[in-house]
């Protein structure tokens, strides 16, 4: 079963003393199976967001000892920041990340509710997809009044926390209450302005955000607020969905932000907004200057945010992802106020372990001496899926210099289409090279299972056997992305630069030359396998992919030749 991952970004009420921070999230990193993602401290706000991800009962578990160590060192009775808070731990979302449902996580944000309420006598409130009742789904609701407001909140029957107790004893008064909740991924994402005004500020957060601003009599900001039939206040919509902002001004930067909570980045993306907020900002005479990401963000975010203004400078997004990024952190200005690393900043890039033992990652220079040595791996199956890579690299560069050449702006699109497609098998077979030495690794530790009793050998010649059928499955899954990649060197053969069509030659004999080795690694792995009937059939489709990529090849080469 796949393994489930849940993210926690838990709030805390400190943000400048680091001795607090590191005792609070070391008791995070001491719970085996979580992993944690990023520390924000905020000075302006005393608040540190934390980030961390693993399996559900861990995450439980870190959870309650950091909740537990905030309610020992941090004191509400003496805090003071810009941001909302009602208690040390003031919030604490769970997110589903990988292989559970939405439901499950709430289960698991109460199962942490009832801890802490139990255990820590912390007044708890559930919020979001967690809350039990309609009015506790909104954060805001759940937190009005906010610290100073909680003693006269626990004493109202309809705002009884969820869990915990409802008294302002001596232990509350020190802790404060907790929202806990299951939410969807947020991105907390601030938009920095070149004022000084908070008032201004907001006035572009409310055009922004959702909720949008009171609507009042005549128009003017000096009417009264309207009322409707039930006596609530009316707002004005704002102009983006699941958005919530506000202004403030940032003492440790000089400026004031619109910050800003994207609740579903599927509805309203971040680059959605850092282009609106440009555009009201504007129109209010002032300027965005940049941006700041809170947190962790995903990898699919910066991607969307970097092909949106390749896009807008007609410029091919069939570029590897470092590139993209690159341009979604110039374009958001995101290293405006610090540094921006891809490596601690995006949630993927953050649980990738081991990169340095990929044979990908290493030199071209590394990767042909470990080749070259006694080791058995790398072998010929990695070498063909690289030759794969670099067959449709080939053709890639022809597409991209296609989109990008003068004369041809009005088909960059088309060329970009054709890089896009590109990507794809390039990065199906950079995985290739490694999971064919992952393959043959899988053989050799099968071969070496003991085989002492009538059992073991059973066992030990199921795993050969199953370890073998993939060592089959893997390479004649390399035919298959060679080939189909030859799709891409064919058609910026016959439509691309003319000037770099020996190019996408050149990348068609590559990828033929992935083919053929991959098949020849199919064959010999093939010989050992007990289940003839498959070796025949997987035989048989080698031979036909094999014939077709042949006449594949020919093909690009005549139409290579042709414009020489």
């Amino acid at each position: 079963m796949a393994k489930q991952l849940i993210e926690c970004v838990p709030n805390f009420s400190e943000g400048n003393d680091m001795t607090i921070i590191d005792a609070i999230t070391a008791k995070i990193t001491a719970i085996d199976g979580v992993k944690l993602l990023d520390v924000d401290p905020g000075k302006a706000t005393n608040r540190t967001v934390v980030t961390f991800v693993g399996t559900p009962d861990e995450v439980v578990e870190a959870a309650f000892q950091a909740i537990k160590k905030a309610q020992e060192l941090i004191d509400m009775r003496k805090h003071q920041g810009e941001h909302p808070r009602f208690g040390a731990t003031d919030v604490c979302p769970f997110i589903p990340i990988a292989n559970i449902t939405m439901e499950e996580t709430v289960a698991f944000a109460r199962k942490l509710s009832k801890r802490v309420g139990e255990e820590l006598g912390i007044p708890v409130y559930n919020y979001e997809f967690a809350a039990q009742e309609e009015k506790r789904k909104n954060l805001a609701n759940c937190r009005q009044g906010e610290y100073e407001g909680l003693a006269e909140k626990l004493t109202n029957s309809a705002w009884k926390p969820d869990f915990g107790t409802a008294s302002f004893n001596e232990s509350v008064a020190k802790s404060g209450a907790t929202a806990i909740g299951a939410r969807n991924f947020l991105i907390a994402y601030n938009i920095n302005l070149n004022t000084t005004s908070t008032r201004r500020a907001n006035a572009v957060a409310f055009d922004l955000r959702e909720r949008g601003r009171v609507k009042r009599e005549g128009g003017k900001l000096t009417g009264k607020p309207v009322k409707d039939e039930a006596g609530n206040t009316v707002y004005t919509p704002g102009l983006l969905k699941s958005v919530k902002a506000i202004g403030w001004y940032i003492a440790e930067y000089g400026v004031c932000q619109i910050s800003m909570n994207l609740t579903d980045i599927t509805v309203t993306s971040m680059h959605e907004a850092f282009d609106k907020t440009c555009e009201r900002a504007t129109a209010r005479g002032l300027r965005v200057t940049g941006s700041e990401l809170i947190g962790v963000v995903p990898l699919q975010a910066m991607l969307d945010a970097g092909k949106y203004f390749l896009r807008k400078q007609n410029r091919s997004t069939g570029i590897a992802d470092s590139e993209i990024i690159k341009i979604a952190v110039k374009s958001l200005g995101l290293d405006e106020l610090t540094p921006f690393d891809p490596k601690k900043k995006i949630i993927e890039y953050l649980l990738e372990e081991d990169e340095a033992a990929k044979l990908v990652n290493m030199s071209l220079t590394d990767f042909a001496y470990e080749t070259s040595s006694e080791s058995p791996a790398p072998g010929g199956g990695s070498i063909s899926a690289y030759m794969g890579v670099i067959g449709v690299s080939l053709g890639m560069m022809v597409a991209n210099l296609s989109a990008h050449k003068r004369g041809w702006d009005d088909r960059w699109e088309e060329f970009s289409d054709w890089a896009e497609k590109g990507k794809n098998y390039q990065e199906a077979l950079l995985k290739m090279v490694d999971e064919d030495t992952n393959a043959f690794n899988k053989i050799m530790d099968a071969f070496a299972l003991p085989k002492k009793s009538d059992e073991d050998k059973a066992i030990r010649s199921q795993a050969i056997q199953a370890a073998t059928k993939y060592a089959i499955e893997v390479p004649y899954k390399v035919m298959e992305l060679c080939y189909g990649a030859m799709e891409v060197m064919l058609a910026m053969a016959a439509i691309g630069n003319p000037n770099s069509v020996t190019d996408a030659a050149v990348g068609a004999i590559a990828a033929r030359g992935g083919v053929l080795g991959a098949f020849l690694n199919v064959k010999i792995n093939a010989s050992g396998l007990k289940d003839k009937a498959y070796v025949t059939e997987i035989l048989k489709k080698g031979e036909a992919l094999e014939t077709k990529t042949i006449a594949l090849e020919a093909k690009i080469l005549a139409v290579a030749n042709e414009k020489m």
